[in-house]
C-alpha cells in the first residue's frame, strides 16, 4: 500500500486523506469507527482528497463525527461571481450532500461580499470589479441554484436511502455579515491573528506577485475575508469543517489558523478534486468552458448531452463523483459497458443521475424527449415538446410565429420564414431535396400544407433547409 501523502501548506501539513484512513480500514473494516467509514467512502469514490490538518485525518475528525455526537456543521463557499453555479461547482455540492446524508449539518455560503474582490487563486490577473448591485443579483441567483439542487436531493434521491436522518441545510450570504463589519474593527480583530509571512507564501500569491500585474491590496485580503467566514461560521452555528475544490487549500488553511488562534478548538478542512476538461483544462467561468447549472444558461438537454459524451476513460470515476449509486452497480455497470460498448449505458445512467439532480425529473424527461427529437428524428418526442424546449434545442435556429391561410404552400412557408431566396435557386432548394418539414423530406413545392402531418398538434413545424439549418414554426389560431 502507498505511503500517506504529506504536503505543506504555509508551515502546516496536509494529508491525503484516503491513504491515512485506509491503513486502518483496509485490514479491519468491521472494527473501524462509523465515522472513518463514511470518510473512506468518500475517498474510495475519490471525492475527499485532502485533509488540514494532517493529523486530523486519523484522529480528530473521524472523532467529530462519530454517530453519537450531536451532528456537526459542514460549510462550503460559493463566490457570487456569476448568477448560476456551473458543473464545477457540483462537487462540493455533492461533498455537503453526502455529510447531509451522514445526519450532519451543512452550510452553503453565498460569497456576495467577497465576489466583489475577486478569489486570486488560479488567476494570472486581477477581476474585473464587481458593482454591489450586480454581486447581489448573482447571490440571488446562486442561493436559488443552490436551494434547488437541495430540494431535488431531498425528493427524488433521499427516500430510497432507508428513512435516516437527513441533515439540515442552511443558505447563507457573506455580505449579511461583511458588509457590515468596521475595516477598523476587522483589522484589529482578524488582521492581528493573520500572520503575513504565511499570506505571502501562499503559491496563489507568489505566481501573481512576479507576474507584470503584480497583485492589488484587495486581492491580498480575500483569504483573510474567507478565513472570516470561517470563525463566523463557528460562531453562530457551530461549523467546524470546511469543504472546498483543491484549488482553496491555501484558503482553507487561512480559515483555520484564524478560528484556532481566536477560539482554541480544533477546526478541519476537506478537500475536493477540480473538474477538467478532455484537454485538462479546469472547468468554469473564468476558462470560458462553464457548463451551467441555470437552466436559462444551459438546457438540461445540453447538461445531459455533456455527460452522455463523456469517453469511456471518464465515465467510471465520474459515475462515482457525480451519483450515489453505489459502487458495487457502478462496477457491474462498467463490466457490462465492456460487452455492449455500443449502448452507452454508463454515460446514460450518469447523463440521467446528474440532470435529475439539477433540474428534477421534469427536467430529466425534456433532456429525453430533446434527445429523440434530435439524433433520433422522432416525430412524437417532437410533438410533445413544449416551445421552451424548442428554443432550447434549436438555441441558433429563428423562431417565427405564423398565421396558416387556406392553399398555404410549402413554398409559401419557406419564403414567409426567409429559409429560402427568391426564385428559381429557392424553388431548387425544394425540389433538388434540400428540405425537410418534421424530419419528412419535401420535394415538391406546390404541397399544401397538412395539420396533423406539416403542423404537429403542438402547433409547431420544425423547418430544415440543408442539414444544419432549423427554422421553428409557431402555428397561430389553428
Amino acid at each position: 500500500m502507498a505511503a500517506p501523502t504529506l504536503r505543506r501548506v504555509g508551515g502546516r501539513r496536509a494529508a491525503g486523506l484516503c491513504g491515512l484512513l485506509s491503513r486502518r480500514i483496509h485490514h479491519q473494516p468491521q472494527r473501524a469507527p462509523a465515522a472513518k467509514r463514511l470518510l473512506a467512502a468518500q475517498c474510495e469514490r475519490g471525492l475527499f482528497q485532502e485533509v488540514f490538518p494532517a493529523q486530523g485525518a486519523e484522529e480528530g475528525l473521524p472523532a467529530l463525527l462519530e454517530p453519537g455526537r450531536p451532528p456537526q456543521a459542514v460549510y462550503c463557499g460559493f463566490d457570487a461571481t456569476a448568477d448560476s453555479l456551473h458543473v464545477g461547482h457540483l462537487l462540493t455540492v455533492m461533498g455537503l450532500l453526502h455529510f447531509q446524508r451522514a445526519g450532519h449539518n451543512v452550510i452553503a455560503l453565498v460569497g456576495g461580499a467577497t465576489a466583489r474582490l475577486g478569489d486570486p487563486s488560479g488567476r494570472t490577473k486581477e477581476r474585473e470589479p464587481l458593482p454591489e448591485e450586480l454581486a447581489r443579483a448573482h447571490a440571488l441567483g446562486l442561493r436559488e441554484g443552490l436551494r434547488r439542487l437541495f430540494e431535488n436531493h431531498r425528493l427524488l434521491f433521499w427516500p430510497a436511502a432507508g428513512g435516516a436522518r437527513l441533515g439540515e441545510v442552511m443558505l447563507q450570504d457573506n455580505a449579511w455579515w461583511l458588509g457590515r463589519e468596521p475595516v477598523v474593527g476587522f483589522l484589529c480583530g482578524v488582521g492581528r491573528r493573520l500572520r503575513m509571512g504565511t499570506l505571502l507564501s501562499r503559491q496563489s500569491c507568489q505566481a501573481r506577485l512576479r507576474s507584470a500585474e503584480g497583485m492589488s491590496l484587495a486581492e491580498f485580503l480575500y483569504p483573510a475575508l474567507q478565513a472570516y467566514d470561517f470563525l463566523h461560521l463557528h460562531r453562530h452555528h457551530g461549523c467546524r469543517i470546511q469543504l472546498g475544490g483543491a484549488d482553496q487549500m491555501g484558503n482553507i488553511m487561512s480559515g483555520y489558523e484564524l478560528v484556532t488562534k481566536v477560539t482554541g478548538e480544533d477546526v478541519f478542512g476537506i478537500t475536493v478534486p477540480l473538474i477538467t476538461s478532455t484537454t485538462g483544462d479546469k472547468l468554469g467561468k473564468s476558462a470560458g468552458n462553464a457548463v451551467w447549472l441555470n437552466r436559462d444558461r444551459t438546457s438540461p438537454f445540453e447538461l445531459y448531452q455533456f455527460f452522455v459524451r463523456q469517453p469511456d476513460s471518464t465515465v467510471e470515476r465520474y459515475l462515482k463523483l457525480f451519483t450515489f449509486l453505489p459502487l458495487p452497480e457502478i462496477e457491474h455497470m462498467m463490466e457490462m459497458h465492456a460487452k455492449e460498448p455500443e449502448k452507452w449505458g454508463p454515460q446514460k445512467r450518469l447523463a440521467a443521475e446528474v440532470t435529475k439532480l439539477v433540474h428534477g425529473k421534469e427536467g430529466l424527461e425534456s433532456a429525453k424527449r430533446c434527445t429523440k427529437a434530435l439524433y433520433y428524428s422522432n416525430v412524437e418526442a417532437l410533438e410533445a415538446m413544449s416551445d421552451q424546449e424548442l428554443q432550447e434545442l434549436f438555441r441558433e435556429a429563428p423562431f417565427a410565429e405564423l398565421m396558416l391561410e387556406p392553399g398555404m404552400s410549402v413554398l409559401d412557408l419557406c419564403h414567409k420564414a426567409n429559409a429560402i431566396p427568391d426564385g428559381p435557386s429557392g424553388y431548387r432548394k425544394i425540389t433538388d431535396g434540400g428540405v425537410s418539414i418534421n424530419y419528412i423530406q419535401v420535394t415538391n413545392p406546390e404541397t399544401v400544407l397538412v395539420i396533423g402531418q406539416h403542423i404537429l398538434k403542438n402547433g409547431v413545424s420544425l423547418l430544415r433547409i440543408g442539414k444544419k439549418n432549423f427554422y421553428i414554426i409557431k402555428w397561430l389560431q389553428l
